[in-house]
């Protein structure tokens, strides 16, 4: 069924998706139904863990809600009343992280840059050398807030060093990026529904160690974010959820899985990405307008672009104008740069970019 689009979402989550992945939603599915909770969650489930590692020992478990929701309920649950959590933070995502554990009530220490700053090993390891009390760190792998790529092989490496759990927020780059959380140690990854794996919003997963699932049995501070129970009910019930279920959104995500395997897995995605980025930011050059970071922090996720300094430009007028054009962009969260962004992700291709920079041309009569 061919859907029509009213605009191309240029933005990290909710994106556009497929006629397919929507198509999937227009038929309804019994939460306690064996065929939805063993023939879709049950392989949700196993494709997540298959995505993330080679290695034996991980578990995926789903949970209503935002990724958000899904971040709280990690840091709710892992974290016990000994322990303490060090934040890495550049970014809105990472402060979103520190405000989850204070309303908490989370013992919480942070190692805070500037936005447009690369988190540095070394600074990680001092701090832990110097805080024995530190029991669990957390970081932001793409930091939408800039489309930083945060340098997490290095990060990973002495944060096991030190022998502490390790809980990475994985919102927008999982399945778009090629990792393998076992080889990094990785604890505890939080995605979405809505990002690289190109579904719509409504749950996120974790994919964790089961050891570290297990470690946190009665240690949640909320019923519904209670993230042991949710996980062992769908572990001994063949993928039943505490609550209702989102069954028309996992349903479209079972979709989404299946045609990022069509499409031939997460490394053929990643170049797609990469390639969108790639024509979008030397484009974007060739239109007068500088990218935010370096090239080599640069994510294939979402780009930051510094605004045009004429007076008369106004990003809500711009937006508007590429709006009416069909594309959706997203305006700048950078506090110290007046900056707008533009993703790349979901079912966006070359062409489409290609499409996008000429609507771009368009607009600048807008201030010039």
């Amino acid at each position: 069924m061919k859907q029509e689009r009213n605009y191309l979402l240029l933005t990290p989550g909710p994106l556009t998706t497929t006629d397919t992945v929507k198509a999937t939603m227009l038929k309804d599915w019994c939460t306690w139904d064996k065929d939805y909770n063993t023939g879709v969650v049950e392989d949700i489930r196993s494709r997540l863990v298959s995505l993330a590692t080679a290695s034996k020992g991980y578990s995926a478990v789903l949970m209503q809600g935002s990724g958000t929701a899904s971040v709280e309920a990690v840091i709710g649950s892992a974290l016990g009343k000994k322990d303490k959590l060090l934040v890495i933070n550049n970014g809105a995502y990472g402060a979103r992280m520190k405000q989850i554990a204070q309303v908490l009530g989370v013992a919480l220490t942070s190692l805070d840059y500037p936005e447009t700053s690369v988190p540095a090993a070394d600074d990680i390891a001092a701090i832990l050398s110097r805080d024995p009390s530190i029991t669990h760190v957390a970081l932001v792998h793409c930091e939408t807030t800039t489309g930083m790529l945060n340098p997490i092989n290095a990060i990973a490496k002495r944060v096991k060093q030190h022998n502490k759990c390790l809980i990475v927020d994985a919102m927008s780059s999982f399945g778009g990026i090629e990792m393998d959380i076992g080889e990094l140690g990785i604890d505890f990854l939080i995605s979405s529904a809505n990002k690289c794996i190109q579904g719509v919003p409504g749950f996120g997963f974790i994919i964790a160690k089961r050891s570290s699932l297990e470690a946190c049995k009665d240690q949640a501070r909320s019923l519904s974010l209670d993230l042991y129970a949710q996980w062992h009910m769908m572990e001994t019930q063949q993928g039943k959820w505490r609550f209702t279920s989102p069954t028309h959104v996992v349903r479209a995500f079972q979709q989404a899985l299946n045609e990022l395997d069509a499409e031939g897995g997460v490394a053929a995605r990643a170049l797609r990405y990469q390639e969108n980025q790639r024509r979008l930011v030397e484009g974007m050059a060739n239109l007068g307008f500088s990218a935010l970071l370096a090239r080599e922090w640069q994510s294939p996720i979402i780009s930051s672009f510094h605004a045009p300094t004429e007076k008369s430009y106004k990003f809500e007028d711009f937006y508007a104008a590429l709006k009416q054009q069909g594309y959706v962009i997203y305006p700048g969260k950078v506090s110290k740069a007046d900056c707008f962004r533009i993703g790349n992700i979901g079912d966006i291709h070359p062409q489409d970019i290609d499409l996008l920079l000429k609507a771009i041309n368009n607009a600048q009569q807008l201030w010039r």
